[in-house]
């Protein structure tokens, strides 16, 4: 049993906090790797929920890995996300108060897993020319991206 399903076991889907950890991956020219999404066929980045026995770096790794074939290597702290405004309430009714810890990544080996069982597309983006329907939970961190603010973000 998965520690999200085990925790879930105890406590139903009451609120709890979950660790997030992603990536914004550029390639060599400088566009952005997005994920379109299976659930929701939106576009958003690469990442998912930290597992026990983990440390943050490594499950940024796993999760984009997972989701698109590829390792990172160099990881730089962008920005973390928290607070009343990153809660979240799942389909199945699952509540979950959401710590989402984002890092930029420029070094990477692999290939690129054009689809999988968690991505209909993986592809990279230049940043003056993102899909329209890129995921409502991230276009705030694609906005502070793209506004250049002094990073870390912490909010």
């Amino acid at each position: 049993m998965d520690y999200i399903s085990h925790l879930r076991s105890m406590v139903g889907n009451e609120k709890v906090i979950m660790v997030v950890a992603g990536a914004f991956v550029f390639d060599a020219d400088g566009r952005l790797l997005l994920q379109q999404r299976i659930d929701n066929a939106q576009w958003g980045l690469p990442g998912g929920f930290m597992e026990l026995g983990e440390n943050i770096t490594d499950a940024a790794r796993r999760e984009v890995y997972e989701e698109t074939g590829l390792q990172l290597e160099q990881l730089e702290l962008f920005g973390i996300y928290s607070g009343p405004e990153y809660d979240k309430t799942f389909d199945n009714g699952d509540q979950v108060s959401l710590v989402q810890v984002l890092f930029t990544c420029k070094q990477y080996s692999g290939e690129l897993v054009i689809s999988n069982d968690e991505s209909l597309k993986n592809r990279f983006f230049h940043l003056h020319s993102l899909p329209e329907n890129i995921f409502n939970e991230h276009r705030v961190f694609i906005d502070d991206l793209l506004t250049k603010q002094r990073r870390p973000i912490v909010k």
